[in-house]
């Protein structure tokens, strides 16, 4: 592993506090970081074993329905540190349903509605799950992880207000206000 990736690097994170088997992982990156960063499964799997092969981790004796447990080496922990202190580049948001509106001149009213109204639910549901997350009085002693939900808190409602401001109704076409201007014709000479 020439450099630790993010992925790699958020599982040796999640690992200093306790050794932890794969599907842990799953479940610890799911219920904290899976909003803004999100992990497949085969992804977590295949870290691990790359993780272990640079000496970042080690195996423990299999637990519990032959499950692996994987901890931290010194060597990741110095790993882990070096990958924090790095640059951390550039967002880059891949938003679905933001492509689905810049397209949607080009979909069915009604479709269009579908997808909008299924973005509602899903991010009222993180709305909602951020905020019982910030309800936990042993958040308060980690001001960090707090700050955090609170961007998701304020990133959910945010989101929630643009789909709502959306001209999207039951049945009705598209007008001419929800149109992208045509690009402006140069004046002749």
């Amino acid at each position: 592993m020439e450099k630790l990736n993010a992925t790699a690097a958020s599982l040796l994170g999640f690992l200093l506090e306790a050794p932890l088997t794969g599907w842990d992982l799953v479940q610890k990156v799911d219920e904290s970081v899976g909003y803004f960063w999100n992990v497949t499964r085969s992804q977590v799997y295949r870290e691990l074993r790359a993780l272990a092969e640079e000496g970042f981790t080690k195996e423990q004796a299999p637990g519990k329905r032959d499950r692996v447990l994987y901890e931290i080496t010194p060597a990741g922990r110095v790993a882990f540190k070096e990958w924090l202190a790095e640059e951390p580049g550039s967002d880059l948001l891949r938003l679905p349903i933001v492509l689905r509106v810049f397209f949607g001149d080009h979909l069915e009213p009604s479709q269009l509605r579908h997808h909008v109204l299924k973005a509602r639910v899903e991010h009222q549901t993180r709305l909602t799950q951020y905020e019982k997350i910030r309800a936990h009085k042993e958040l308060a002693a980690e001001p960090f992880v707090q700050q955090t939900i609170d961007l998701g808190i304020a990133y959910e409602r945010t989101f929630l207000a643009w789909l709502d401001q959306l001209p999207i109704k039951e049945g009705a076409a598209r007008g001419s206000a929800t149109r992208r201007p045509a690009a402006k014709k140069r004046a002749k000479r």
